[in-house]
């Protein structure tokens, strides 16, 4: 890697760096415009706690905010990546893709199923004046998109993950949908069962 590469890295890893910078330019260009969103993906990951690195900011919205995001902010800051582009934008001054996801569409392979993409009006807590999706949901959405498609199995390590760093319990499985308890369950007695057995050696 160069040596920017690693500076960068070594930014995002205190809260600081291009990627850092893009949430916030969103978060103040969304508010003051009214436009409804909350962040999710790899940011929101960061920011319940599970710090892991990403290069782009996921964004859900509502279809109008989105229409209105293409008329006021689209040339004023962000830019389509290419000529025709919808719903991938770059932010001008820092070169990160930003990535939006509709509200009301489904996770993973895309096919209807009880969880989708939630309404972004309501579906958020506030840290730090951004605006990101509840663990819950968060963890609801990871799970729906890992379950069903065979290329986003990343999506349950990322649960995985969750259940460990924040030494989530079984019955958190009672704040999810219930097609994606089972899901849950499975990562849960993993991660379970590997402490365990660290014990077990110690």
């Amino acid at each position: 890697m160069t040596t920017t590469i690693w500076t960068e890295i070594d930014r995002f890893m205190q809260s600081k760096g291009s990627v850092f910078e893009t949430l916030q330019n969103l978060a103040r260009n969304l508010t003051r415009e009214g436009i409804d969103y909350t962040i999710i993906g790899g940011m929101a990951l960061v920011m319940h706690g599970y710090v892991r690195t990403t290069q782009d900011v996921d964004l859900l919205m509502s279809p109008q905010g989105l229409e209105r995001f293409q008329k006021l902010l689209v040339g004023r800051g962000f830019v389509p990546t290419f000529p025709g582009a919808t719903r991938r934008f770059r932010d001008a001054s820092t070169d990160i893709v930003v990535e939006i996801l509709i509200a009301g569409e489904y996770p993973g392979d895309g096919k209807p199923k009880p969880v989708c993409f939630p309404n972004p009006a309501t579906a958020f807590i506030e840290r730090d004046g951004i605006r990101i999706i509840p663990l819950s949901q968060l963890i609801e959405l990871k799970l729906a998109s890992g379950l069903t498609a065979s290329d986003r199995l990343k999506d349950l390590a990322d649960v995985q993950e969750l259940i460990r760093i924040l030494n989530l319990p079984a019955d958190f499985a009672a704040q999810i949908d219930p097609s994606v308890r089972d899901g849950y369950m499975n990562l849960w007695n993993g991660v379970d069962r590997a402490k365990q057995e660290r014990d077990l050696e110690s």
